[in-house]
């Protein structure tokens, strides 16, 4: 498995690198040891934290409260705790892409 995802258990923790204001949200490939999101939300006021948790929790076929950002608020390298999935889930997130 990639740098960007660890598995513990059932639970994951995700290395992301943040591209806020893009035209879309989706996976735009690998950005060193992180995976490189791209997000339609601004990065103001939360809203691109808030974008992101959410599109990880979706692409992930999860509750959007099985996703917290553990670090990263306002740096575009975040580090995100996903509960309750397994090491194949990571498919789907890169089928978002």
């Amino acid at each position: 498995m990639s740098e960007w995802w660890r598995q513990q258990g059932s639970d994951a923790t995700l290395t992301l690198h943040i591209q806020p204001g893009a035209k879309k949200t989706e996976v735009a490939g690998l950005h060193g040891e992180a995976l490189k999101i791209r997000l339609a939300a601004p990065p103001v006021d939360g809203k691109a934290n808030a974008a992101l948790l959410a599109f990880v929790a979706t692409s992930l076929g999860l509750p959007r409260a099985a996703v917290e950002l553990k670090s990263g608020q306002t740096s575009r390298r975040k580090v995100v705790t996903v509960r309750g999935v397994d090491v194949a889930a990571s498919a789907a997130l890169w089928r978002e892409g």
